[in-house]
């Protein structure tokens, strides 16, 4: 690599992780079952598109959003899989888990990635930093049976660049004072918060590269980009302004749920129940989050990918998905085209907060009703999985059973139950080993 002069002037004024599984799904699937090591295997059988793949899956030219059949054209020996979240939540929650034995300033960013800050750690764990990212690493790739790609730099920004600098199982270090190296080479839009058009953008400014833009003067910046950039910039030189966020999320600007189906249908009745399973899904959230929703946008997609919908505000702000029903029933007749296939439907809550407190006579006797029945409701799906009670609207999309292609078939772990188990209380994954406090100490596990 040619000399180019350094962004930042020290290695790690801080020292932010973050760890990124490979191929989580698919990675969790092959975990519980060995015998699917080295195989291509394909995770989403049950919506009937690719959700995850294994690299040899990849390698035989499976990419996501696959359909079932083109995945077999590309790759007659796949194994397709039925997705099976609340394994791979568990193997999430356990991921954190062991990364918090190390430090407790850990953000849960997605299912499959998080970041951690281990800022000053090096004289309590009596090692350096990039031994700890090391010994991180080695514990989860032991622990869980899957591997992951860590990056360790001195801001979030380029600590993402180093996780997706080598897949799969790769440990990158970038200190500050050598980040212009890494930089040089990478393309703007593999910045993380940096999409197409902003890359597009600084490509018409002249600009080649990242380090390129890292160079750029702040008065450059701020001239002709806005303040999200103008912070990107500043992690790419190495200072830090975006924090490890450790508060777990409860709070959401808006709720999106959105699902594929396929075949692409136009039967009007089933393309709206699968609308209507999405709202009971996004209600279902914001209820988890004591928030409600006065507006929602809709959409339906179309077979060539031409988007239809609209914004909906409603009277008041709710989270009870028949005041949501209710109201788009009718915006979805005037939506819905007859001889029109439909390949999604999705729906996003928007404007959220938590419940007004003061209501009218009739709305708070409405809304305590309601309250106790999906109180209920939340309860069953707590015991015994979402869905358990649903709306006549939804029993289109939920009540689908038809097996196409090997499409609807119940997730692995669900089809070996014991007597008296129900899916929910039997999960076989990897437990985190217990060890003696020598152990511990010789591992670099904090107690």
């Amino acid at each position: 690599m040619e000399r180019t002069t350094p962004l930042c002037l020290f290695d790690f004024p801080k020292a932010i992780l973050h760890i990124d599984g490979d191929c989580f799904f698919a990675s969790c699937e092959i975990a519980l079952n060995p015998k699917l090591r080295g195989l291509p295997v394909v995770t989403g059988g049950e919506r009937g598109i690719a959700s995850s793949m294994s690299y040899e899956a990849k390698a035989a030219g499976v990419v996501r959003g696959m359909s079932l059949r083109d995945i077999k054209k590309v790759c007659p020996n796949v194994i397709i899989l039925a997705s099976d979240y609340e394994t791979y939540s568990i193997f999430s929650t356990r991921m954190f888990d062991i990364v918090r034995h190390y430090t407790p300033q850990v953000e849960e960013y997605s299912i499959d990635e998080c970041f951690a800050d281990l800022t000053g750690l090096q004289r309590p764990l009596g090692m350096p930093y990039e031994k700890i990212a090391r010994q991180i690493k080695n514990n989860l790739d032991k622990e869980l049976g899957i591997t992951f790609s860590v990056g360790l730099a001195p801001t979030k920004v380029l600590a993402k660049v180093g996780s997706k600098w080598k897949k799969p199982s790769g440990l990158t270090i970038i200190p500050g004072n050598a980040a212009h190296l890494f930089l040089q080479n990478l393309p703007l839009e593999k910045v993380w918060g940096i999409g197409p058009a902003t890359s597009a953008y600084l490509g018409k400014c002249g600009l080649k590269n990242t380090l390129e833009f890292a160079q750029k003067d702040e008065q450059w910046i701020k001239n002709h980009l806005t303040k999200p950039h103008f912070e990107i910039w500043q992690e790419l030189r190495g200072i830090s302004v975006y924090p490890v966020i450790t508060a777990i999320k409860n709070n959401y600007r808006a709720i999106s749920k959105t699902k594929t189906f396929t075949p692409a249908s136009g039967d009007r009745e089933f393309v709206f129940s699968q609308l209507s399973k999405n709202i009971e899904n996004a209600c279902i959230k914001a209820r988890r989050h004591q928030l409600a929703a006065p507006k929602y946008i809709f959409f339906l997609k179309t077979q060539d990918f031409q988007y239809q919908g609209g914004q909906v505000k409603l009277d008041g702000a709710t989270n009870i998905p028949q005041d949501i029903i209710n109201s788009v029933r009718k915006y979805f007749d005037e939506t819905f085209q007859t001889n029109v296939l439909y390949r999604a439907t999705g729906i996003t809550l928007a404007g959220l907060d938590h419940p007004p407190a003061q209501l009218n006579l009739f709305s708070r006797a409405n809304a305590k009703k309601f309250e106790k029945i999906f109180e209920s409701v939340d309860k069953l799906s707590e015991k015994f999985g979402k869905h358990t009670v649903f709306l006549g609207s939804s029993f289109s999309a939920i009540a689908e059973t038809k097996n196409r292609d090997g499409r609807n078939a119940p997730a692995q772990r669900k089809t070996n139950l014991l007597k008296g188990e129900s899916a929910r209380k039997r999960i076989g994954i990897p437990l985190l080993k217990s060890m003696k406090l020598s152990e511990a100490n010789a591992t670099g596990y904090l107690r």
